[in-house]
């Protein structure tokens, strides 16, 4: 398998570089334009970013279609020891048993052996077999990517950072939409200020950093949303002809809003009813934790659906064809189940971490891609 940046195969973990990511892209129809005022009582429940299920799945019996990680397309060509890696950092999301012990000994053999490429392989296809998951319907799930984060910010407004960070209401379900909330905030309100399309763009990725001017640094951090359903913009803006079809990724939509500011870009954004509050955290220079408590590791953390997965999971990805202008042809490797996120539903669904900044939020908004999993199921 090619290492990224060639154009054949993005191997997940290699070179530095998307709460569900990058779900500005998704497939969605479109959402009330104008403000609404909410109606009395509480709102209907909407999905709430980073909420695990409440009745985790089951840890599954032995398969009988089980393989050996060994044969999984691309295992040749993996980075099994940066897999190693991510995985010791992250397996302790891990709560059944058999897990816990495999995680032990990962960890045992990070502290007391210098592991290297060749131990860390043994130790996958020692440890664990693989499970094909599957849709209803037998075909490829998605893969899509998320990313935290790093856009400038203001203490106080002017003309280009208009756009307030505002702190959880006390009644975040009856604050009404998008459109009548940016309309009645008040300025004394705000955490910081952004550009709109910035601030867009951080509440779907559902935190992220901020740099002030004087070079202080803070992290907005989810703190609660509005109960609206998420309604991605990329649709309605190609079949408005704002777009071409093939040019939906986020650097082009955040171009698009950006070069638009004010009234244009206002309405399209209200197209997504759905409105994420903050808290303002110091920056410690590492990466967010996910929905399991644990910091992700780029390219090695995906978000998945709580209903099909537990957290700590490792699973093998296989992520062809993505058909955005300027995506990796693919994406293979181990990743952690770590995180979720309210668009990411499904046994065959994944969104991958791709790690802080700029970079990687520009090849986080190329993935789009048909995506097969298998569960590694450790054996004990």
């Amino acid at each position: 398998m090619a290492r990224l940046g060639r154009p054949a195969v993005a191997r997940l973990g290699a070179g530095p570089l998307s709460l569900a990511g990058m779900m500005v892209l998704a497939a969605c129809s479109s959402g009330p334009t104008t403000p609404q005022r909410p109606p009395n009582g509480a709102l209907p429940g909407g999905p709430v970013a980073y909420t695990p299920s409440p009745t985790p799945v089951a840890p599954p019996p032995a398969p009988s279609n089980a393989l050996s990680p060994a044969v999984l397309p691309g295992w040749n060509d993996e980075d099994h020891l940066a897999a190693f890696r991510a995985y010791v950092d992250g397996c302790g999301a891990a709560r059944d048993d058999a897990a816990r012990r495999v995680c032990a000994r990962a960890k045992a053999m990070a502290t007391t052996m210098t592991v290297t490429p060749s131990d860390a392989r043994a130790f996958f296809e020692a440890s664990f077999s693989a499970v094909p998951a599957a849709t209803a319907d037998g075909r490829p799930g998605l893969l899509t990517s998320y990313f935290a984060p790093e856009y400038p910010a203001r203490r106080q407004p002017d003309a280009e950072f208009s756009a307030p960070v505002l702190p959880k209401p006390a009644n975040p379900r009856a604050a009404g939409d998008r459109a009548y909330i940016e309309s009645a905030a008040r300025p004394d309100q705000a955490l910081a200020w952004m550009r709109a399309e910035d601030l867009f763009f951080l509440q779907i990725q559902g935190s992220g950093y901020l740099t002030f001017e004087d070079g202080t640094r803070g992290r907005a951090a989810y703190a609660a949303d509005n109960g609206k359903p998420f309604v991605g913009i990329a649709r309605p803006m190609a079949q408005q002809g704002l777009l071409p079809q093939n040019g939906t990724s986020g650097d082009a939509i955040r171009g698009w809003l950006a070069s638009h500011r004010g009234y244009e870009a206002q309405a399209v954004m209200a197209l997504n009813p759905r409105y994420i509050f903050f808290r303002l955290d110091p920056d410690d220079d590492g990466h967010p934790a996910g929905a399991a408590g644990v910091p992700l590791t780029e390219r090695r953390a995906i978000a998945v659906d709580p209903a099909h997965w537990r957290y700590g999971e490792l699973v093998w990805l296989e992520a062809d064809g993505g058909n955005l202008r300027g995506a990796s042809a693919s994406y293979r490797g181990l990743a952690m189940a770590l995180d979720t996120g309210s668009a990411i539903r499904g046994p065959v669904r994944a969104d991958l971490y791709m790690g802080r900044g700029d970079a990687a939020g520009a090849e986080a908004g190329t993935v789009r891609h048909p995506l097969r999993m298998w569960r590694l199921v450790p054996k004990g």
